[in-house]
This record gives C-alpha cells, structure tokens and sequence, in this order.
C-alpha cells in the first residue's frame, strides 16, 4: 500500500489518500496519513479518485512529529571523506519545518554557502515503534555551518532541508529493505549510487539505539544515511547553487525531485 498526501485540482486543503494504479484516491473518512499510521489502518481508500498528474504531492505527512538523521551511517560515505564509521549511531534531530513535499523546492538561506545533498532511504515508525513503512528522502545539509557549529541543528534542520515522499510504501511491500539501492542524480548528473546493505548500523539498531533515551510515536521519520557521491566527498567539492535540480530514486518506492532555489 502506497500512502499520499495531495492537494486536489482547485483546492488548498491537504488531502489523505491511498496511490492505486497511476491515481491517489481519497480516504472516504477524511483520515489523514498520520491518522492511518497511528491507528495501524491499512483498510483500501475508497473516496474521491484523481490521476497523478491532476494533483500536487505534498510531504507525505506534512509535519512529522520528529525528524531523526543517522550521521556517517555508509561505510562508503565514511570512506569518501576520511572519517572512520562510528561505533554507535549518530543521532541529530531535523526541524519540524524542515519537511517539505517531493518536489520541494529547496531554499537555500543567505547564511549558507556550501549547500549539500544526501540521497537517504527514509523509515516511517508505527505503533509500537515498529517500521510502518518507507520513503525517500533528501537530508539537505549545510557543509559550512555543519564545520563551524558543535551541533547540526540549523545545518541539517533548516526549512525546506527535509523534502521527501513521493508517498509512503507500506512495510509489508518490502521483503528485503537491504536490497533497496538508493541512487541520487544533480541535474542529470548520477552522483550516489549504493545498495542499503551498506549501512554501518542496521535499521534495527537505529531503532533501538534511538529508544533507549527517546520514545519513538507513530509518524516519526528516520533518514538512515547516505551513500557516497556527495558534493562534499568529490575533489574537487561541488556543491548545490541556485536553480539545480536533485533527483533521488529509490526502486520501488519512487522518486523526488526538487529545485534549489536561493532566499
């Protein structure tokens, strides 16, 4: 099952919904996304029905109650930049208004100089801290402050830093999340490329090494950690400017896309 967040033809009200067949279809309740999470809902959406290209994808749940990034998480990504993989998770939070929709955009604020991609397989926790499903995502990072502050908070947390979607893939579609590749594309350019069996910690420490200081609830996100082939990583550095384009894919789940577009 494949859960959305829309904006119908003609309408500014967020939309809960179901993809099926090139469509979304509307929860005929008016539950929300986040709803059908909390309440382990998987019952088909039988409302109104819309062809994809009718409608706006939003984040799929548009303020997810936590954000969670996973920092050097690919034993690639560690290599690309000399660092040694970490002995336990590294854990920072993102904004709340970090969130945006697949196809953003992504602002980039005048303090920033040095703006970064990172493709990311993103988690969606359920009930019981279980894997509801997942998603893609772009944990959008900015070099400059993340070297010059002792925290990620405004590097890794600014609005617009989180777009994701394009919906949420149920667990149960995935028999093999490992298998999953996670490929990242800056203006037609293929810059990360990576199977998730490369993860330094498996989802399932993730988890359990967030749980034993924090509760996690329905709806919380977790980015895993991305791939080598950041702008960082590559000599000599590119980073992301005004009006370039990122595209993150992750086979079966989809794809984003989103503008970058300076304050």
């Amino acid at each position: 099952m494949r859960l959305a967040t829309f904006l119908a033809p003609d309408s500014d009200r967020s939309i809960g919904g179901e993809v099926q067949d090139g469509c979304v279809v509307a929860f005929g309740d008016g539950s929300s996304v986040l709803d059908r999470i909390a309440g382990g809902d998987l019952s088909p959406a039988t409302g109104d029905r819309y062809g994809l290209s009718e409608v706006e994808l939003l984040a799929p749940i548009t303020r997810p109650p936590n954000i969670y990034g996973v920092g050097l998480n690919y034993r690639s990504h560690a290599a690309e930049i000399g660092a040694e993989p970490p002995e336990f998770p590294v854990i920072f939070p993102k904004g709340a208004s970090s969130s945006t929709g697949p196809s953003g955009p992504v602002f980039c604020p005048s303090v920033v100089k040095r703006l970064d991609y990172e493709g990311e397989l993103a988690v969606i926790i359920g009930r019981d801290s279980s894997i509801f499903g997942f998603a893609v995502a772009d944990d959008i990072s900015a070099r400059d402050l993340q070297a010059r502050e002792p925290h990620w908070v405004r590097a890794k947390g600014a609005d617009s830093f989180c777009p994701w979607g394009p919906w949420i893939t149920t667990a149960d579609e995935i028999a093999d999340p490992t298998a999953l590749v996670v490929k990242a594309w800056v203006n037609g350019d293929l810059r990360q490329e990576a199977p998730v069996s490369d993860l330094v910690h498996p989802i399932a420490d993730i988890i359990s090494f967030i749980e034993e200081a924090i509760s996690l609830v329905p709806g919380d996100m977790i980015l895993t950690g991305t791939p080598a082939g950041v702008g960082m990583g590559m000599d000599p550095k590119r980073f992301l400017e005004d009006g370039d384009v990122v595209r993150i894919e992750i086979e079966p789940l989809g794809s984003i896309e989103h503008p970058i577009s300076a304050r």
